[in-house]
């Protein structure tokens, strides 16, 4: 048998003589298994090479198969470019088929043949991303398939209809709902699936293991997740991490900034707290919480804190003025849950910063509006959507021993109401928070600190966030 009809047929021999891999006994097993069966689905602990596999099954389903199409996708563009396709340029760059293939941002293309025989990137955020793709050789590969909504999962399975089309899903079991979730379960004997735990890999850390176990119990679904491979006892469905909330809580130094951003949730006289947040750069103060404050007091207390603010930054930069130090785009950024009373505290703000002529800029929300970015349901996910990016982009810097992007107030309940609402995905794929009647039935209150944080990064404007200006 030739060269490549034997590396067709063998997809471990093609990952240890054409790119060099020593790969574990479970990657040997499921790469083989890509090449018996049209889908294969693996669920894993952190740390055991799911990615490395990824990247050398993409390269060899290009290499051993005619005009073949791979199309690469995880949830989010940090895992599927930052990760994943990195992985492929490494192991592309000092392989013995480097000079067959050329690497792209977004595109890895057979030389002589960019048009139909190729891998590519698109993230899992759209089902008609995954439309559209039909060849006879065509692999489909889905990183952390957990995170990947029905609907687009959907538009994967669509696509499957060539001779030899195959698809491997991989990831943590974060969910005990969805296609990945019912791959080893309901439509197990359609799939072939395999577990990998960290316990059994050579490439991960004991010392992160002990530490988990520490932490959360080694019964604890953290550990059967991040560690065992397991599915969890109960739904990992929390919009934020708990990892991720108490990760950017620890004491860190962070820029400051020359702007003052606020973010005000109005309670006025129920049971809830009026919370007022500010934060300077990336750096979250600790929160301001009142209860049973009418509209004029609470508007007396924004005024307070911006006004000593401007006399701060004032007397530390004298004789500098700049474009800020206007009402039109202010020194002060006040955003201010304009909904049910929160409406009275913007209208009576916004007289007094115009009597005054002050430079605040007052910047009403509404959380049941529309959300800018479509894959959120309304204003109020997209709020907390932009605080968990930057809360999962804090937890890999620092994983990476790299300087976290956000630091929060070490603040219990602030903490317990952002890892403790829930997410769901609608009909059309869009994210959607629990509702707050929902949240009151299981016993938790109104998550008004969270939402709080949350208004303070919003930016209904969609402006670039400049970590140096602190504009966001």
């Amino acid at each position: 048998m030739n060269g490549p009809m034997r590396y067709a047929k063998d997809p471990v021999l093609f990952l240890r003589e054409v790119l060099d891999m020593d790969p574990d006994d479970w990657q040997e097993e499921t790469a083989a298994d890509i090449q018996k069966h049209a889908k294969v689905a693996v669920k894993s602990g952190q740390g055991v090479g799911k990615t490395a596999l990824e990247a050398g099954l993409c390269i060899w389903f290009l290499c051993c198969r005619p005009y073949a199409k791979v199309i690469c996708t995880a949830p989010t563009m940090q895992q599927l470019y930052d990760v994943l396709w990195a992985e492929i340029a490494k192991w592309l760059q000092s392989s013995k088929v480097k000079d067959l293939l050329t690497w792209t941002k977004t595109k890895v293309y057979m030389n002589g043949d960019s048009e139909r025989w190729f891998a590519t990137a698109k993230t899992a955020t759209k089902p008609e991303n995954m439309q559209g793709f039909h060849e006879d050789h065509m692999l489909i590969i889905v990183d952390e398939a957990s995170g990947v909504a029905d609907p687009i999962m959907e538009a994967i399975l669509g696509t499957l209809t060539g001779i030899d089309n195959r698809l491997l899903l991989m990831g943590n079991p974060n969910r005990t709902e969805g296609v990945f979730y019912d791959a080893f379960n309901k439509d197990r004997e359609r799939w072939r699936t395999r577990t990998v735990s960290s316990r059994d890999s050579k490439r991960t850390s004991r010392d992160n293991i002990e530490m988990l176990e520490a932490k959360y119990g080694k019964d604890s679904d953290v550990v059967r997740v991040r560690v065992d491979g397991k599915f969890p006892k109960g739904g990992l469905d929390s919009f934020i991490p708990l990892e991720y909330a108490e990760c950017c809580s620890d004491p860190v130094t962070v820029p400051d900034s020359n702007m003052l951003h606020v973010g005000v949730d109005v309670a006025r006289f129920g049971d809830d707290k009026t919370i007022i947040t500010t934060r300077h750069g990336m750096r979250v103060d600790p929160q301001l919480k009142y209860a049973k404050q009418s509209t004029m007091e609470t508007v007396g207390h924004i005024l307070q804190i911006c006004k000593a603010w401007i006399a701060d930054w004032t007397s530390r930069h004298p004789g500098i003025h700049d474009e800020y130090d206007s009402p039109v785009t202010g020194r002060c950024r006040v955003r201010i849950d304009d909904t049910g009373v929160g409406g009275g505290v913007t209208d009576r703000l916004r007289e007094v910063v115009e009597d005054e002529e002050l430079p605040i800029e007052i910047i009403p929300c509404n959380n049941s509006g529309k959300a800018m970015d479509a894959h959120y349901e309304n204003a109020g996910a997209e709020m907390w959507g932009n605080v968990r990016e930057l809360m999962e982009q804090t937890f890999s810097a620092k994983a990476r021993g790299e300087e976290p992007v956000l630091q929060i107030p070490q603040d219990d309940e602030l903490i317990k109401q952002l890892a403790n609402r829930k997410y769901h995905l609608t009909s059309r794929g869009r994210i959607a928070l629990e509702k707050k009647e929902d949240m009151k039935k299981r016993g938790l209150g109104s998550p008004d600190c969270a939402d709080s944080l949350t208004l303070c990064f919003y930016n209904p404007q969609m402006m670039e966030y400049n970590p140096v200006s602190g504009g966001i």
